[in-house]
Order: structure tokens, then sequence, then C-alpha cells
């Protein structure tokens, strides 16, 4: 007969529970590694961003350097290896290799900026719209729907049309346009928040409205905001490329996507590269950027976890 001491059951439990245990940081990224997809964009993005913020040294050539010998030189695969522009070059001789790499960081740049233009105030909008639904939710969200009725890419461009061409009027522009799915978002899920039983006890322990607002709601709905602020991060990279292909964005020659694809639509037929490789530097990014945004929705909603 085997007997065993309740303090080596308990010692056993606690060994256990030692093993099985893992911190919130290390169930996320098992959540989100587990979306093959995701981490394949998720290193895709990362070297975007190591190329554009190391432009200046990985770069081979200066990307508004015109070498007029070489204007529409193709690719290297096409030329036999001949040439010393490896995407080839565009209608003037630049290196199109060089003016992409410059071009990630203006977009980069002008989207994750337009992000924290429309996050911020979104998110002041929303949590007053819901602490406050019938003083200034009511007009607040009015508001809102009279933006939402209109496109968010004709919105820029109305706004464009208004600050005039620049890189921080199509910022502010973007911003503008993103700013109701943040009001709406951020409004909707607090309001599923503010009458749970930690926001009560916060109320009968005397915090104040700022205190309710930012340290006891907020952080319980940051969730959704962190997804919504991934996929609204890539339609900024597309609409900072539509409003550079109207030419309202950055101006020639600032390297940028959107204005690359503008000028090089002229030369589709007889110099397919020159409008493809922004085409495709555009798609990839955006493509990677919502993967990622599905793989942090797999990983931060409890309901679509998995089960190990």
């Amino acid at each position: 007969m085997i007997t065993t001491s309740v303090g080596e059951v308990v010692s056993a439990d606690i060994a256990q529970t030692r093993v099985t245990y893992s911190s919130p940081l290390r169930e996320f990224w098992l959540n989100f590694s587990a979306n093959r997809g995701a981490l394949i964009a998720f290193a895709f993005v990362v070297i975007v961003i190591l190329v554009a913020l190391l432009a200046p040294w990985v770069a081979p050539h200066d990307p508004i350097e015109q070498f007029r010998n070489y204007a529409m030189q193709p690719p290297v695969w096409e030329d036999g290896g001949n040439s010393t522009f490896l995407l080839g070059t565009d209608e003037v001789g630049r290196d199109i290799l060089s003016r992409l790499m410059y071009g990630a960081r203006m977009s980069l740049f002008i989207g994750f900026c337009a992000v924290i233009l429309a996050l911020i105030p979104g998110v002041i909008l929303g949590l007053l719209s819901a602490f406050y639904p019938r003083l200034i939710g009511a007009s607040v969200m009015r508001l809102m729907d009279i933006m939402l009725s209109m496109p968010t890419l004709l919105l820029a461009v109305a706004i464009m049309a208004v600050l005039g061409p620049g890189l921080l009027n199509a910022m502010i522009a973007i911003a503008i346009s993103s700013l109701p799915a943040y009001v709406r978002l951020t409004r909707a899920t607090v309001m599923a928040e503010i009458n749970r039983d930690y926001v009560l006890a916060a109320r009968m322990g005397g915090a104040g409205l700022l205190r309710l607002m930012f340290l006891t709601v907020l952080p319980n709905c940051m969730a959704p905001l962190i997804v919504h602020i991934t996929l609204s991060f890539s339609s900024a990279i597309l609409d900072i490329a539509a409003l550079g292909f109207l030419g309202l964005g950055v101006q020639p020659p600032t390297p940028e996507w959107g204005t690359m694809l503008a000028s090089a639509r002229d030369y589709i037929e007889r110099a397919w590269w020159v409008v493809t490789m922004p085409g495709v530097a555009i798609l990839l990014s955006v493509i990677s950027i919502n993967l990622i945004g599905d793989g942090l929705r797999d990983a931060l909603d409890p309901r679509l976890k998995q089960i190990g």
C-alpha cells in the first residue's frame, strides 16, 4: 500500500502550478505565433521598418539623383545582369530601389502620425460620449455619423482641397477622415465596461472622473483598439498613396510610393517595372499589416484564443 503525506501532495500541486503558469506576455506571444501568416507578416514589416530607418546607409543611390544615361533601365534579371540598378530606373534615371527605400520612410511616417493624430482625440471623444451619453454623446455621435456618410478617401480629398497639398495637411486629412471609427469603437467598448463591478467599486472608492476614464476603464478596452490601430495603419498607407497619386500628398521629387505611382502611370506599357515596383511595395505592406491585425485579434480576444 502506497501512502503519501498531505505536505507531499501540496508540494506536487505547487510544482505543477509553477510548470503550467505562463505570463500574459508569453501567452500572448504563443497565441500570436500560432498564426503563421501573422508571424511571417510581422517579420516582413520589421524588415521594411529597418530598411526605412537605415535607408541612408543601405540604399545604393541617392533617391533624387538622376542618371540620364540610364533612364528607363530595366531590372537586372531582364537585361542579363549588366545593370547597376537592381529594380531598374524611372523616366529620368533615378534608381527605383533607392526611391522605394526612402519612400517607405515617408509612407510609414505619415501613416504612423495619422494614426496617432486620430487615436488621441478619438479615444477622448469616445470616453466622453460614453460617460456623458446625453450631454456630449448625442451631439458627438451625430457628427461622427455625418462624417461616416462620406467615403474616407473622398473626405480626405475634400479636406486636402481646403488645406492644400503638403505633408502635414495630408496627415491631418487622413486623421480627420479616420476619426469616426475610433470614436465609435471607443464608445462601444466603454459602454460595455462602464457598468461592470470593478467600475462600480472604483466609483464607491471615490475615484475621480479622469481616473475612472483613463486608469480604470480604458485599459480594459485596449484589445479592440490595438487591433483597430493596426488595421487603420494599413488604411492610412493606402490613403496617403491615393493622395500622392492624385497629386495632393507628398510633392515631387520627394520619394513616396503613391507619388511614384502617379509619375509612372504614363509608362505602364513600355516600362512595366516603373509602376509595378511601388505598387507591389504598397500591396505587400498593406497585406502584411492586415495579417498582423488578424493575429492580434486572435491573440487578444479571449473567445478566439486557442485552447492548448
